[in-house]
């Protein structure tokens, strides 16, 4: 059975939805800038935040000012409302799986500085399941709705567990992504890990510091064969291949030799039933920390060989948007294909010493067909998602 692709929504650093992140993706010009909110004390920190504060996103959406909202559940809205636009058909079985890592800390902040008086409206914002549980009622969503937290693979395991529920027959159709929003708690919880870039982060450089934090939501729209009868949607792309491995190696590390990393890519071709030479690029995870980009080195190399395809990390233009990271980037995946176009390694000048691999170094045409896309996250979650046309 194949696992249609039919719409997604997205916002980022990069762009306000789908149209915009196309036209602005091979601009030149990336999302991460240097804070311009109080973040934690650390405005001077690079982030990759959208452009529209909390009250310009409710006020967009046609939000009750009698509500309170996490910038997570606003993003959410935003996003998700994009990728369902084109959805109808009562009848077909429909879920809903949302990511987070973040939830709605920024609300529980602001509850904490005394900011939000109300105890009991910040305490219905915090959980992980809030965003699901708005966006699901916005929506009218009900036969299935739940949420993932896996650190960084988060998205990319909504997604995976979208396309097995179709495959198994559970449901007709899904709604599948991610949200993040940037909060002091995850800016100073990266920053004390002292993996926190103070400059633009450079995946796959010799001379890179660390990651930049980003903030966004995405989500694609999963069908089965039998609902496009009833929705009549035409697809955009189709999810062939996917695998979750972990290698449980380090609380937050990877480790070195990218062996669980190097069996998800490896599992995630053999159910699509692809050989290295098929995959045309590589959107990887490239956080620009010093071990994940090694790890993420070596197990490519150690799958492709001297077949390596075309990769780079898109991270450097939206920052690590944690949980969302997976959707974000399927987007970007599905963008590159209806597009043709290679996605440069912004901010790259230097190979690693120790694998001497080069990402891709300008934007240029090319036949993109199949995109592997990496997202691996803390604790070795490591998730892995093939995209075609």
């Amino acid at each position: 059975m194949d696992i249609h692709i039919t719409n997604s929504g997205i916002v980022s650093a990069i762009g306000d939805n789908f149209l915009d992140t196309k036209e602005k993706l091979y601009s030149g010009q990336g999302g991460i800038t240097q804070s311009n909110y109080s973040v934690a004390d650390c405005e001077n920190l690079y982030a990759g935040q959208v452009s529209k504060n909390n009250e310009e996103l409710a006020s967009e959406l046609g939000l009750s000012s009698d509500r309170l909202w996490s910038r997570t559940s606003l993003l959410a809205l935003k996003a998700g409302r994009e990728a369902w636009s084109n959805q109808k058909g009562h009848i077909l079985r429909t879920g809903l799986i949302h990511a987070t890592t973040v939830g709605g800390m920024d609300i529980s902040e602001q509850r904490y500085s005394g900011s939000i008086s109300s105890e009991w409206s910040a305490a219905g914002q915090h959980s992980c399941n809030a965003a699901a549980d708005s966006l699901a009622e916005d929506l009218d969503i009900s036969d299935f709705v739940t949420t993932i937290s896996t650190a960084c693979s988060s998205a990319a395991n909504a997604i995976m567990m979208g396309a097995r529920m179709i495959r198994a027959g559970m449901l007709d159709r899904v709604l599948v992504g991610g949200t993040d929003s940037l909060s002091k708690f995850t800016v100073q919880g990266f920053n004390a890990l002292m993996i926190y870039s103070y400059e633009h982060c450079k995946p796959f450089d010799e001379n890179r510091k660390g990651l930049n934090l980003g903030e966004g939501s995405a989500f694609l729209v999963l069908e089965s064969d039998a609902s496009l009868k009833v929705t009549g949607n035409e697809p955009i792309g189709r999810l062939v291949g996917w695998s979750n491995t972990n290698d449980a190696f380090h609380a937050t590390a990877s480790s070195a030799d990218g062996k669980a990393s190097k069996k998800a890519i490896q599992e995630a071709l053999a159910q699509a039933k692809l050989h290295c030479g098929d995959i045309d690029y590589i959107n990887a995870h490239g956080t620009g920390t010093d071990n994940n980009d090694s790890s993420e080195s070596h197990a490519m190399i150690s799958v492709f060989g001297e077949q390596l395809p075309p990769f780079s990390s898109t991270k450097a233009l939206t920052g690590h948007t944690l949980a969302a990271a997976g959707s974000i980037e399927a987007a970007i995946s599905l963008i590159a294909m209806q597009e043709g176009k290679l996605i440069k390694a912004h901010n790259w000048t230097t190979p690693m010493k120790e694998t001497a691999l080069i990402p891709v170094t300008k934007e240029a045409p090319a036949q993109i067909n199949t995109v592997l896309s990496n997202s691996f996250g803390f604790g070795g979650n490591n998730t892995c998602l093939i995209f075609s046309k």
